[in-house]
């Protein structure tokens, strides 16, 4: 098997389903495209000798059952949906990967002695409804109803009228989450660039860290820009700033690997000559130590509060984000680095900034990931890209890290 090839030919092909005319590609959750692109993965999916088959929701799996122990699955994966003019390895490469890695070990080794399973899961993104890991919360049994049932796209197309469309349905909510799984390993590129500054080809992800984000308003008084002193004034702009750099420079003086970003400001009336009056500003604030992330959080809403009181402001926080760090499990990230270690990769263990299948996945089932490099840390994007040597070494790790974990007694 020409691993490289194979690999390139693959992602080529697929990368093709959903390629927007105005660059990238947008393969969203229940569209033709998305149907298309798992149906393109079935296919690949009965070529590399795996059976294939859909659960009531659309996550595609395709399964090579044990000689010894088929009541025990190694799992592989990630999502196949896009963003819209996204590009073409975010999701896809790690179900692309999935599957060719096993077809050569199936190749090279002959049928495992623990099942091996590839899962595309239908989404991830949020690119299209209002929900975002449908297929991993329906995977690990998380997913409600009641969440989705009411709402639609951005054209007014209902969630369960484009869902039964193509042909799916909502799973039996009172089936129990399955019970074979004993690993789950995915791969994925990086989306930043600590990878390719340090000139390494894999990253070891150890953990997916937590996240808290708000929306915060602050509110003055709009006034005329030539007529009103600056002692009079109560400028929500100028109490954004403050905010911004006291916060930003507290997170300075933390370090790595906490990261707090201001994203969105929307200040009113937003004019040349009249002093802001309110100001709509978002807060994300990420660490892989849930400890460390609710302290310096709680101690930025504070400060908020101080220099709202200070200027005569008002001030509304709200935190509508609150997910607590995932740590992959040991066990299995020691698997993933041995692996590493036996290509002669140069990697790191190192943590995830960046939302994932596994952060669902992993409280469940023991999980790792493996990331490859992005050239600039671009994602998300059509100029998203991996040297394809660096691709193929990702592809490498995972196949003997999948061998140790399924082959092995």
């Amino acid at each position: 098997m020409d691993l490289e090839k194979v690999l390139a030919d693959n992602i080529e092909n697929l990368s093709a389903i959903g390629s927007d005319p105005t660059g990238g590609m947008t393969r969203l959750l229940y569209t033709d495209s998305w149907l298309e692109a798992q149906k393109f993965v079935e296919t690949q999916l009965t070529n590399a000798g795996l059976t294939a088959s859909f659960d009531e929701v659309g996550n595609l799996f395709g399964r090579v059952e044990g000689t010894k122990y088929p009541e025990e699955t190694i799992l592989s994966g990630s999502h196949i949906d896009t963003v819209v003019n996204g590009g073409n390895l975010d999701g896809q490469f790690g179900v692309i990967a999935a599957y060719v890695a096993i077809q050569y070990l199936l190749e090279t080794y002959g049928k495992p002695l623990r099942s091996l399973e590839v899962i595309s899961m239908a989404e991830e993104e949020g690119s299209r409804f209002p929900t975002v890991f449908w297929g991993s919360k329906n995977f690990v049994r998380e997913a409600k109803r009641a969440d989705v049932e009411e709402i639609a796209d951005f054209e007014g197309k209902k969630f369960v009228d484009e869902m039964h469309r193509q042909g799916f349905d909502f799973r039996d909510e009172s089936t129990p989450k399955r019970e074979d799984i004993r690993a789950f390993v995915e791969i994925h590129i990086e989306q930043g660039n600590v990878l390719e500054n340090e000139e390494l080809q894999i990253g070891v992800v150890n953990n997916i860290a937590g996240q808290r984000r708000y929306t915060i308003v602050l509110k003055g008084e709009a006034n005329h820009a030539g007529t009103t002193p600056m002692g009079y004034r109560k400028d929500a702009v100028y109490g954004f700033s403050k905010i911004c750099s006291e916060i930003i420079d507290r997170a300075l003086v933390v370090g790595d690997p906490l990261v707090v970003t201001f994203g969105k400001v929307e200040p009113k009336p937003n004019t040349v000559n009249v002093v802001p009056g309110e100001v709509l500003f978002t807060m994300d604030c990420r660490h892989t130590d849930k400890d460390v992330l609710k302290n310096f959080t709680e101690e930025a809403e504070a400060l908020m509060k101080e220099v709202a009181e200070k200027h005569q402001l008002d001030i509304d926080i709200d935190l509508w984000m609150d997910e607590t760090p995932v740590p992959m499990n040991e066990e299995i990230v020691a698997t993933v680095e041995k692996a590493a270690k036996e290509e002669n990769m140069k990697y790191k263990v190192m943590h995830s900034g960046a939302g994932h299948d596994s952060q669902i996945i992993a409280p469940h089932y023991p999980s790792a990931m493996i990331f490859v490099p992005s050239i600039k840390g671009i994602s998300h994007n059509p100029a998203e890209a991996t040297n394809h040597e660096d691709l193929v070494a990702g592809v490498k790790v995972l196949a003997r890290a999948l061998y140790e974990l399924a082959y092995k007694e």
